[in-house]
């Protein structure tokens, strides 16, 4: 009796943690029922698809085919060109092009006047901010055998070309560079505020020129945000569609058609939904992959 009294009040109190914890909890349940319904949903029937037959056309009906589609993807040497020009995309405009570009504008304007800062943000800061459709458009213009690019290269006695058949993967990655560079730009000029000015100093005072100072000084003190900058802008380069979409529709051929434009030409144009999905599914694990290797790059560092 006085075991089963000395236990009971004991577990009274946990049932009543248990219960205000529930309670507390209770105002984010509609927020959870709203990714249950808009977001967990249609993950689960886009993997659904990933594994069957479905068709906009011409088929009687969905039935279920297991790996085939993933089987029908490696096997598929479109597929293979898709991922070698998606790693090239991601790899020059984001990794090299707006990583780079951003972190020396961001050097360069600390040194520049204000009049100048101004302006230079705003003008990168515009493309940023346009619509991917618009922007698009914006490039192609500049590109294309008639446009503004050719128009300066004849002023300036230079031969033109076709940059949209001749080098379509060059201008695609420069026209992402153009319009993503401000994002990069934005993260490394906070991440600049808080470099310690006396290292600065005494890296100066012991004789390191400013590419030392900003490779042993400044990078290690910001490789929190340049990881972090990356990992953002890879994710990004990686489902980028429209702007492609709209300088070349993955042509000439299939010269710029990346995993994002496969994935629509397989699904859309061709109507076979689920080897579409089975290819987004492969592009999100392609993600995940870029993702871990810069969190794991990250906690090497902090090691």
């Amino acid at each position: 009796m006085t075991a089963t009294a000395t236990t009971a009040p004991a577990a009274r109190p946990r049932r009543g943690r248990a219960v205000s914890g529930l309670l507390r909890g209770m105002p984010l349940l509609p927020a959870l029922v709203l990714l249950a319904v808009f977001l967990a949903g249609p993950v689960a029937y886009c993997v659904y698809y990933a594994f069957t037959d479905m068709q906009l056309t011409g088929s009687s009906g969905t039935h279920f085919i297991g790996f085939d589609n993933f089987s029908r993807a490696f096997h598929d040497p479109d597929f293979a060109n898709a991922v070698r020009l998606t790693l090239v995309f991601v790899i020059g405009s984001a990794v090299i092009g707006q990583n780079t570009l951003g972190l020396a504008l961001a050097v360069l304007m600390r040194k520049a006047s204000r009049p100048v800062r101004t302006i230079t943000s705003t003008v990168v800061i515009s493309a940023w901010v346009l619509p991917e459709v618009v922007a698009g458009y914006l490039m192609y213009a500049f590109f294309f055998q008639q446009g503004s690019l050719n128009a300066i290269l004849h002023g300036l006695g230079l031969p033109r070309q076709n940059w949209l058949y001749t080098l379509p993967i060059l201008a695609v990655c420069l026209a992402n560079v153009w319009r993503g560079t401000a994002f990069s730009l934005l993260v490394y000029s906070a991440a600049l505020d808080d470099v310690p000015q006396e290292l600065v100093e005494a890296a100066e005072v012991d004789g390191a020129g400013p590419w030392q100072r900003l490779w042993r000084v400044t990078l290690p003190v910001i490789r929190r945000s340049v990881m972090t900058n990356l990992m953002l802008i890879t994710l990004q380069t990686l489902s980028v569609f429209g702007l492609i979409w709209t300088m070349t529709r993955g042509g000439p051929g299939n010269k710029t058609e990346t995993l994002p434009v496969f994935m629509y030409q397989q699904a859309f144009t061709s109507s076979l939904i689920g080897y579409g999905t089975a290819v987004a599914l492969v592009l999100l694990v392609v993600g995940a992959l870029f993702s871990v290797v810069y969190i794991r790059m990250l906690k090497v560092e902090e090691d």
